[in-house]
């Protein structure tokens, strides 16, 4: 029961201390709140209200077809040009595609001729340029088919259903406010448990701990409980208000397990974070420190891109990362409404990484104290 209070009051202090840092309370609020929404809101990765011009050369009713179909949210409303002034708006950056249509494109086509339409791209909007000209082809296609047979019927001998599950209208901003929350958990846990000890080392206050009847093990406990609890309480906060009344995001789940798998995770990064704090000698340190850590963790876990779709050795290397199994878990919980019996794994995985995170960075505490 001593070492429970000791604990405890060691809590209290570290959440006093964490109460008068209002540049750390301030970055608490914003990533769970703003910085979350402004990430999901910007539709990453999806054409939007991409820059079009249009060189109308044939002025038939094809064209004008052809001209009405780029509408938005994919495109702005298209800007009438001539020939002349491509290359001076394509070098301006002005559009990102101007779209050359030939003289005589409708009389050649009706006359079993193939014209040729001209797209010009600036690639240098990798994203929109990428994606822009397959949707650009696509639209002059079926508005090609439509004309010439008189209907947009499909002539393809199998018609394929889709059907989206857990995303059916494939909006990006429901994956890509989940992922914000994860980065989010983790970069803070780090940062609240690494800082703290930098700030115990650099105010002094680390000798007056050590001349209490309090050990190691009480001092890093209290550290990683009471900062685990404040980002486990900003971010539950931030999954029922932000992501799923602001932005509208449906969980499918339970948030109690997502809770629990939360939990788990942050016993692993708020140890990992105390053991970069015992690595960095100050707070500038700590930062590289901890930019040097946080973008593999967050670029390799499968937030960005597809686990499988990476280098073999870098998958083997990476399921020791808690952020793998997090993130794996988290889309199986909240997207695809997964149970304990699917999730176990995840959960058992998180606990044996967050184990071994905490023996390691309690030994290296230990021996960085003892040097004090």
């Amino acid at each position: 029961m001593g070492r429970l209070r000791n604990i405890m009051h060691l809590c209290v202090k570290e959440w006093r201390s964490l109460g008068r840092d209002r540049i750390m309370l301030g970055l608490i609020l914003f990533s769970f709140s703003i910085n979350i929404y402004t990430t999901s809101a910007s539709i990453p990765e999806t054409l939007h209200m991409a820059p079009i011009a249009i060189v109308d050369e044939d002025n038939s009713p094809l064209s004008s077809r052809m001209t009405g179909a780029f509408y938005a949210p994919f495109f702005l409303p298209p800007a009438q040009i001539d020939q002349r002034q491509i290359d001076p708006h394509m070098d301006a950056g002005d559009y990102t595609f101007v779209l050359d249509i030939p003289p005589g494109m409708q009389r050649d086509l009706l006359a079993g001729r193939e014209p040729t339409i001209q797209l010009n791209v600036d690639a240098t909007r990798l994203g929109q340029a990428f994606l822009g000209a397959g949707y650009i082809q696509a639209i002059i296609a079926a508005e090609t088919r439509a004309f010439v047979q008189g209907d947009r019927t499909s002539t393809a001998p199998v018609e394929l259903e889709i059907r989206n599950r857990f995303n059916p209208a494939l909006s990006p901003s429901w994956f890509g406010a989940v992922i914000e929350l994860i980065d989010n958990i983790t970069m803070l846990s780090i940062i609240l448990t690494g800082a703290a000890l930098i700030r115990e080392r650099e105010h002094g206050t680390i000798e007056h701990l050590l001349v209490m009847p309090v050990t190691p093990l009480e001092i890093m406990l209290a550290k990683v409980l009471a900062m685990g609890l404040v980002v486990l309480t900003a971010s539950t906060a931030s999954l029922m208000l932000v992501v799923q009344v602001w932005l509208r995001v449906p969980i499918e789940g339970s948030v109690p397990l997502f809770i629990t798998g939360a939990a788990l995770h942050l016993f692993a990064t708020t140890s990992l974070g105390i053991f970069m704090a015992t690595v960095a000698r100050s707070m500038p340190q700590l930062g590289m420190l901890i930019i040097l850590v946080l973008i593999p963790l967050q670029m390799l876990s499968g937030g960005s891109t597809p686990f499988e779709n990476m280098p073999g050795f870098i998958q083997v290397i990476m399921q020791a990362a808690p952020t793998t199994h997090f993130i794996s878990l988290a889309q199986a919980i909240l997207f695809r409404g997964a149970g304990l019996e699917i999730v176990w794994p995840k959960l058992l995985a998180l606990l044996g990484i967050g184990g071994v995170l905490f023996v390691v960075s309690l030994r290296r505490f230990r021996r960085s104290v003892a040097g004090v």
